[in-house]
């Protein structure tokens, strides 16, 4: 079966657009092959800076041949109708319809034949489409043609079309068609400097090949591993390790077609400011990698970066220009960091007050404030020294009005730790500083001291309040202020470190600290609760006048709906992190819908005592027979317009196994809650297995809807009581199965 060859040959692609433009690519060509019914075997799409390539294999020679059958009027219709149905099916007579009998009388149908077109017909048109249309990030319009309306975007100015189409036994045919002038052909060019002459190619391997050979490294990831390869031998040649880094392999792969990797040298003395600094310095100004000493991992006075040519000097003089550029850099990163230790970290505090943080949510230095009250409450829960907390917290945005920070905005808060320990903080106060922004990411590490602990709680839970009481909450896959990373943060700090810390009383503690200053940004949000904290807001004022006023709980911005909300919304975040460890997401709506379930640790140990319950015969079984009483109950009550609820009579227990079953579930119920609030969960669950043989046997020999009415009703209030005694341990009705 024929193959199609596409390249499309432009002025240099953003390394940061490659890895999409490839992959639209293929989705977006495939899918229209298949729309048009070419299925095909297979497809690959490539990016090098100067091309965007598609091989499909084992595409159809033509489209397969199409009957249709389209209904028109009933026999004996208007001639009208009949007119327009001939004019839609394309038919010159009504005599070549044929007549279909149907229920509601005798129809016209006309059996139409569409043989398929040649597929290389159709690519030609589909091609000239996906081009025109692609769907870059951003694209420009260049020469005379660019005045014309329609005239083609790209993301950089195309310079030739590839596109070849044909069985491998054969001379492919080039593809008939033409985009903004540019004609679709069979010819190509190599690397820009060494292999600059065009030739002619015919499919994926032909083409691959000829690119090879003329400097053209075409798959992206073999450019990677050459570039990663050939750095570590270079670095091992000297004794040396090199420093990887992901993000960088794969940009420096998407910014030539044909890897050099050669070393450098930079000044030894910029080796006394952080490693951060200068990591940072090269990575981002040259796109080069760092070297580290192989004994004692600390950076060397080398670089390794990747050229896209072959020099006829061994690179010198690639090197001798970087080393330039990464020498200026580097002094100004010095220039920097000396500044910045001339100014201690309290002493920035000041220009936070000028500085919003949020409209609705203040300035920055009232975001420290709440940060460092919050750092100071969780400290006690956390296991950390208060006075520390307060301090780390106090000093941990302080480094974002520094030199360094301006410059390089990744390295905020390592910058605050160099600072801090300059400045002679104390190292748990000088780790919290770097640490509280953490877990970045579900590969970040989770901070164990517990004063960086304590400030990292304190600082997402005070971003998850403020938003969620001015309304900015994520909607669908916005997430602008990065709630979801700030709640998984959260998440992960509590169960690695195992804290016990309710998310309701910390709750409290953040909107404690709105009552003043920040209440009026939320009584203009929220009108409609306006009056209830108008009345908590006169209150403060009076108070802060020296009045005597009788004092009421102060509401809270969580006494309205929005403290639920929140902890909706961690659940759905914990049944993520529990997902990706193989929990099920119904067990943890099982543990949240009981009342009061905050304490993130506890739930995570129920979820895995009743998954554990769960996968025994037992668990099965019990789950089994709960699901069948409260279906019979939800019947019962839809039918007789009332509940069943309040405890059953034992005067009208008639059998045996209703004797037995309320004694066993007055028993679990007991041991059950008992268990739970000796935070024993596996024995909570052992209780309520016990229920499962005498569950078992009242359904197997009780009736419940007999025609007594007293008696069905204490037989339904009987079966509520399994509903009631479950909730002990979960709400088995979230429980899918």
């Amino acid at each position: 079966m024929p193959d199609l060859l596409l390249e499309l040959f432009s002025e240099e692609i953003p390394a940061r657009m490659q890895g999409r433009a490839a992959e639209d690519l293929r989705k977006i060509v495939t899918g229209r092959l298949v729309e048009a019914g070419l299925v095909h075997d297979g497809a690959k799409a490539f990016v090098t800076p100067r091309r965007l390539a598609l091989s499909v294999h084992g595409v159809p020679a033509r489209q397969p041949d199409l009957r249709e059958e389209k209904k028109g009027p009933r026999v004996g219709a208007p001639d009208n109708a009949l007119a327009g149905f001939l004019r839609a099916a394309g038919l010159k007579s009504i005599d070549e319809a044929k007549v279909q009998p149907d229920k509601k009388g005798d129809f016209y149908v006309a059996v139409i034949d569409k043989p398929g077109r040649p597929a290389i017909d159709v690519i030609g048109e589909i091609l000239p489409d996906v081009i025109k249309n692609f769907p870059w990030p951003k694209s420009m319009r260049w020469g005379v043609q660019s005045e014309k309306p329609g005239a083609l975007g790209w993301v950089r100015p195309l310079h030739a079309i590839v596109a070849t189409f044909g069985p491998e036994t054969e001379d492919p045919e080039i593809v008939p068609f033409a985009v903004d002038g540019i004609a679709a052909g069979n010819v190509t060019r190599g690397h820009r400097f060494l292999a600059p002459q065009p030739f002619a190619v015919r499919r994926l391997a032909d083409y691959m090949a000829k690119l090879e050979r003329a400097k053209v490294v075409l798959d992206a990831e073999r450019r990677r591993d050459i570039i990663l390869t050939e750095a570590k031998q270079l670095a091992f040649a000297q004794g040396l390790e090199l420093v990887e880094d992901d993000g960088l392999l794969a940009e420096t792969a998407g910014l030539v077609e044909w890897p050099v990797v050669l070393m450098g040298a930079f000044d030894e003395k910029f080796l006394h400011i952080p490693e951060e600094v200068i990591r940072a310095t090269i990575r981002n100004n040259q796109k080069c990698f760092v070297l580290r000493d192989a004994a004692h991992a600390k950076l060397v006075d080398k670089f390794i970066l990747v050229a896209n040519m072959e020099a006829a000097d061994g690179g010198a003089a690639i090197v001798a220009g970087n080393a330039r550029v990464i020498r200026a850099r580097l002094s100004d990163a010095k220039f920097f960091y000396e500044t910045d230790l001339r100014t201690r970290l309290e002493e920035r505090l000041p220009k936070f007050k000028d500085i919003i943080f949020h409209e609705k949510l203040g300035t920055q230095a009232e975001r420290i404030e709440r940060i460092e009250r919050l750092a100071a409450e969780l400290a006690p829960l956390v296991g950390a020294d208060v006075a520390k907390a307060r301090r780390a917290a106090r000093l941990c945005k302080a480094d974002l009005l520094t030199e360094v920070v301006g410059e390089f905005p990744e390295l905020q808060g390592v910058m605050g730790k160099y600072y801090a320990e300059t400045q002679g903080e104390d190292e748990a106060v000088a780790h919290a500083i770097e640490d509280h922004y953490r877990p970045k990411g579900p590969d970040d590490l989770v901070p164990s001291d517990p004063v960086s602990v304590a400030v990292g709680l304190a600082d997402k839970i005070d971003t998850l309040v403020g938003f969620w009481a001015v309304d900015e909450k994520p909607t669908g896959s916005k997430d602008p202020y990065a709630l979801r990373r700030a709640a998984l943060g959260v998440i992960r700090l509590v169960l690695d470190n195992r804290i016990r810390a309710p998310l309701k009383i910390i709750f409290e503690i953040v909107t404690d600290g709105w009552k003043n200053r920040n209440m009026q940004r939320v009584l203009d949000r929220y009108e409609d609760r306006v009056s209830r904290l108008e009345d908590a807001l006169a209150v403060e004022k009076q108070k802060q006048k020296g009045a005597v006023v009788i004092d009421t709980p102060f509401p809270g911005l969580f006494g309205f709906g929005l403290e639920e909300d929140l902890l909706a919304f961690f659940a759905d975040r914990l049944k993520v992190q529990l997902r990706e460890q193989g929990a099920r997401h119904d067990l943890v709506d099982a543990v949240f819908a009981l009342e009061g379930q905050d304490d993130l640790l506890l739930i995570v140990r129920r979820v895995e005592a009743l998954g554990k319950f769960l996968d025994t015969d037992d668990g099965k079984n019990l789950l089994a027979g709960y699901k069948r009483a409260t279906n019979i109950i939800r019947i019962e009550e839809r039918k007789d317009k009332r509940e069943y609820t309040g405890a059953p009579d034992p005067k009208f227990y008639q059998q045996d196994e209703e004797k037995a079953l309320a004694q066993a579930v007055g028993t679990a119920k007991a041991d059950a809650e008992r268990a739970v609030a000796a935070e024993d969960f596996e024995g909570a669950m052992r209780a309520m297995a016990k229920l499962r043989p005498t569950v078992d046997a009242f359904f197997d020999k009780v009736t419940v809807n007999v025609d007594d009415q007293a008696l069905r009703e204490n037989r339904l209030k009987l079966l509520n009581e399994i509903r009631a005694a479950t909730r002990a341990v979960a709400d088995f009705s979230k429980i899918e199965g």
